[in-house]
């Protein structure tokens, strides 16, 4: 066979291995990156998150600041500091959007980890206003949300979130996405898929069917679009506060899209970098840099 003309499963290998390194960048893989811009030596990617999503504030870009700030609440492992600080800057956007139903949740959130919080003096007083009210209801309601039996906490059961992600879907179809809760204590109100064309912009979020414990989505075929698309579920509670999720805004799910013929192009160039088994083939494995010259993927198989 010409090395110039590949046939079809070397192409199939070609797009089998590009999949395997859109998705090890989602799973912090050797070969992908978790995040766009990786987080400072000594600090954690939750407080990397937090950043972003406070400097997203700052900027008036709330939408993307609730869907960056919502990555760093699903993450597992983070501080009591780093959860107040989320749902402090997850309230303040919903105040600002006039979402107070999501506001008051996010001010709930942090009185079940420091019922005694609340604003400094200085700040402003629309926010300490909205906080002072959603504190007194949270009171007269009996804390909910801070379950203790005798002097020990309860500690809620995980939820856990199960889903497959297509590794490739022609232009213009329509991706059709599905997978189940294991919700113990009923906590899951709903499940959101937000999704996006390309890597870059805002995402699109929408509400998934949810039933029983499984929950389906589609992405329409309108956003399918070479070179792949990103997209992100979360399950959520009463208040529409994150609760589980598979992928998120900073590290999402990713399907390649080929282009014209089958191709698979990219703004990126995939560059090998050690060696994988893809389907009994032994395939170049490779990490992600930005081509100057132009946009095609190029992809070596050896068997």
């Amino acid at each position: 066979m010409s090395p110039h003309r590949p046939g079809p499963g070397y192409r199939l290998a070609a797009r089998i291995t590009l999949a395997a390194a859109c998705h090890a960048a989602v799973v912090g893989g050797p070969v992908g990156l978790a995040l766009a811009q990786p987080p400072a030596k000594g600090k954690s990617v939750t407080t990397t998150l937090i950043q972003r999503g406070s400097a997203q504030f700052d900027d008036q870009a709330y939408e993307e600041s609730i869907q960056t700030l919502s990555a760093a609440l699903v993450r597992p492992g983070a501080s009591d500091a780093e959860k107040i600080e989320t749902y402090r800057l997850l309230a303040y956007n919903f105040i600002i959007l006039k979402r107070p139903d999501e506001a008051d949740a996010s001010v709930r959130g942090i009185l079940v980890v420091d019922e005694g919080f609340s604003l400094p003096p200085t700040e402003s007083p629309r926010f300490r206003d909205f906080f002072a009210a959603a504190k007194r209801k949270w009171l007269e309601e009996g804390k909910p949300g801070k379950v203790t039996v005798g002097t020990a906490a309860v500690v809620e059961k995980p939820i856990r979130m199960a889903h497959t992600s297509p590794a490739e879907i022609p232009a213009g179809s329509a991706v059709k996405l599905s997978g189940t809760l294991e919700d113990p204590d009923s906590r899951a109100r709903g499940v959101q898929l937000a999704y996006r064309a390309g890597s870059t912009g805002k995402f699109i979020t929408v509400a998934a069917s949810y039933t029983l414990g499984e929950f389906r989505a589609t992405i329409p075929g309108a956003t399918v679009k070479p070179p792949l698309i990103e997209y992100y579920l979360t399950a959520t509670d009463k208040g529409g506060l994150p609760l589980a999720a598979r992928g998120d805004a900073a590290a999402p799910l990713r399907i390649v899209v080929p282009g014209e013929g089958g191709a698979v192009r990219s703004p990126f160039l995939w560059v090998p970098v050690g060696l994988v088994v893809v389907g009994g083939a032994v395939a170049a494995a490779f990490f992600l840099t930005r081509s100057k010259g132009g946009s095609t993927v190029t992809v070596g198989v050896h068997e």
